[in-house]
């Protein structure tokens, strides 16, 4: 058996996760294993299984024409700074209990440090039209040769400064940019930091005026742009001055909520009932936000009328060309 790919040594904050690659070749194929030692002195190899460490490791493997096997372990903590050893082999006595294998195992190592992730300190500054964003970094921390600022995978700004603080401005009001920010910190390892712009719900309808025709299924959606998502949505309906709570339980109504978005389903439209305005309400930690949608509730015979008015307008023609041949004069009879 022989390596074509080893794990790498790796420097990772806690809490963060670590994933190592190894491949391996041989005939017949190899097995692969994957061992750990730690810092401490007196401690020795021990292997690793899937589920291990309070099932925060976890190992796939796959034995096509060669073996390839990936460790990831999530939440690390100091104690799983260490050597992590790659071994393989496929030698028929490779797991005998008393018999040794003729082949040795063949070992490929990667050192991971864990190092105590440092506190990142955020702050919102917000005034009438400026937003102002600031990370700062408690000590002790790496080397910084960097910062970037992002918003989700964009990037906003960046600067090779190393400072421990870093700061970004947005203009415009804070109900048009809440989200989640990202200050990313260019070390080794790259460390980040969260900060949220939080508002409550900005509630908008995807259309302001639906249309449907008596006896179908209505459609009515609101959506939430904003951070943090609605926790509940409610539906409303005036009438008589008064607003009306819409619940499934009512039979007629479905309502389908999910994060930022709700849709009621209204069957069976009926002009009569079904017509007017209806309201989405939206709740969050930071407050309630609403829209207002108007149903208007078409008969079936509305998609007739046109084609009837073109008959009637065509009858009417033919009508007044009769009348016209036969009250116009005949022409004179030739000899």
């Amino acid at each position: 058996a022989g390596f074509i790919k080893s794990p790498l040594s790796q420097k990772r904050l806690t809490q963060d996760s670590v994933e190592l690659y190894c491949e391996a070749i041989g005939n017949p194929i190899p097995e692969i294993q994957w061992w750990f030692e730690g810092n401490d002195p007196n401690e020795t190899y021990a292997q690793l299984w899937d589920g291990a460490r309070q099932d925060r490791v976890k190992i796939n493997a796959t034995y096509n024409l060669h073996s390839t096997s990936t460790i990831s372990i999530a939440n690390l903590t100091g104690d799983d700074s260490g050597m992590y050893e790659c071994r393989a082999s496929n030698d028929p006595d490779r797991n005998h209990l008393s018999k040794s294998p003729k082949v040795k195992w063949i070992r490929s190592q990667a050192n991971v440090f864990v190092i105590e992730r440092p506190e990142i300190a955020t702050h919102v500054s917000a005034s009438e039209d400026k937003l102002t964003l600031s990370c700062n970094m408690s000590s002790p921390h790496p080397s910084i040769t960097g910062h970037k600022w992002m918003h989700g995978e964009k990037v906003l700004e960046q600067d090779e400064s190393s400072s421990p603080f870093t700061s970004y401005t947005i203009n415009g009001k804070k109900e048009d940019h809440s989200g989640i920010y990202e200050c990313v910190y260019e070390a080794n390892p790259q460390i980040r930091g969260q900060v949220n712009i939080s508002v409550r719900p900005q509630v908008t309808a995807y259309k302001k005026s639906e249309h449907g025709n008596e006896g179908d299924t209505g459609v009515l959606t609101c959506k939430n742009p904003s951070f943090p998502a609605v926790t509940t949505w409610t539906w409303y309906k005036s009438g008589h001055g008064v607003s009306a709570l819409l619940e499934n339980a009512s039979g007629r109504y479905i309502i389908k909520s999910s994060g930022n978005k709700t849709e009621l389903r209204i069957h069976k439209l009926d002009i009569e009932q079904d017509t007017g305005d209806y309201f989405c309400n939206g709740t969050n930690s930071y407050g309630t936000g609403d829209a207002t949608v108007n149903l208007r509730v078409r008969s079936r015979l509305a998609a007739l009328w046109p084609f009837l008015g073109i008959v009637a307008e065509v009858l009417v023609l033919v009508t007044i060309i009769f009348i016209y041949e036969k009250r116009r004069k005949p022409d004179e009879v030739p000899d």
